[in-house]
């Protein structure tokens, strides 16, 4: 039972560690995490756009609700919801992305919308076929709440699924967003055959990326190079499960933006990321050449040759890289679970 201030997510009525979870967004990820909690014993409803009916009526009697669904739903769900949302009620956000209109994450809309719901993000290295199939992979479940995340932490952990904790939701967030721009910059140079080198080249240079917009946004350091920032990246950034990959290599190939989209089917946010880091570059005088060099891409003005052309003929300089020993005596964001 849950109480305002305070989440209690353990339901008096239900048997011991069982949460009623309600999942909005039943896409890939949602439906990959409704079927792992419904294994680990949690009852589970869905609600999903494509099936139609009033997301509120998932609201009630849950002990969670999680948000599945694209970066470009958020802020109109949130909105339609906050009246109806029960007091205390937490919410996990998945969505990955940066907001056009308002140049926050999810979580930001979903915070605008209702300020008083607890709130959580869930982000990390997570392919949801290779979930789907049983294959294993860990995350990253950030709140300013500390007690709520370690509750849920061991509520919704399994074998399957291993989740860490973390005190810094924003930088959790926006590298889960940032590394599906460089998965598209690094999709385009396998298209184009550029060997390891090049490819080891752009992460590491599209990591100090990532590291810039994290820090400039709130965020700290050390979640750079966790699992929702490194590991999300190498796993994004190397697997053809990964949409924004095969949609740069399909750029490379030659296909426009839009053949590209139609071509995987789905929904690809490091396009729309692209679009909303770069302004929000273009407001606060960020140098972000790679996402640049994306954008122009996608909105097909310049080829994927030139794009790389542009880049390795960019004026020679010192390597820059983020403040290591300022993260390291700074205190840490994250916290391994136990």
């Amino acid at each position: 039972m849950r109480r305002p201030g305070k989440a209690v997510l353990m339901s008096h009525d239900a048997p011991m560690g069982q949460l009623r979870i309600g999942i909005l967004g039943l896409g890939a990820w949602g439906g990959t995490l409704a079927d792992l909690w419904r294994d680990r014993g949690h009852q589970v409803e869905g609600w999903s756009r494509r099936d139609g009916g009033d997301p509120a009526s998932l609201l009630a009697g849950q002990d969670l609700i999680v948000a599945a669904v694209s970066m470009a739903g958020v802020g109109e769900l949130a909105q339609q919801l906050a009246p109806a949302w029960p007091s205390g009620l937490p919410l996990v956000s998945c969505s990955k992305g940066i907001d056009l209109q308002q140049g926050c994450t999810a979580s930001g809309l979903w915070q605008r919308a209702n300020p008083a719901m607890p709130l959580l993000v869930l982000s990390g290295p997570n392919l949801a076929k290779e979930l789907a199939q049983g294959l294993p992979a860990a995350s990253v479940l950030a709140a300013s709440d500390a007690s709520l995340a370690r509750e849920l932490q061991h509520g919704l952990s399994s074998e399957r699924l291993r989740l860490y904790t973390s005190s810094d939701p924003i930088g959790t967030e926006v590298a889960g967003a940032l590394k599906n721009v460089m998965a598209v910059a690094a999709g385009v140079s396998d298209g184009l055959g550029l060997g390891a080198n090049a490819k080891a080249s752009l992460l590491c240079r599209g990591l100090v990326e990532m590291g810039l917009v994290l820090g400039e946004l709130g965020g700290h350091p050390s979640s750079l190079y966790g699992l929702a920032g490194l590991g999300d990246l190498l796993a994004t950034a190397t697997s053809p499960l990964s949409r924004n990959y095969r949609f740069g290599l399909l750029l490379a190939e030659g296909l426009s933006s839009a053949a590209a989209i139609e071509r995987i089917g789905a929904t690809v946010e490091g396009v729309p990321t692209a679009r909303a880091v770069m302004q929000l570059a273009g407001k606060r005088g960020w140098n972000l050449p790679i996402s640049a060099e994306v954008l122009d891409l996608v909105d097909g003005n310049v080829s994927p040759a030139a794009a790389v052309r542009r880049l390795m003929e960019r004026q020679l300089r010192e390597e820059r890289l983020p403040d290591l020993a300022a993260a390291a005596s700074a205190p840490s964001a994250s916290s391994a679970s136990r």
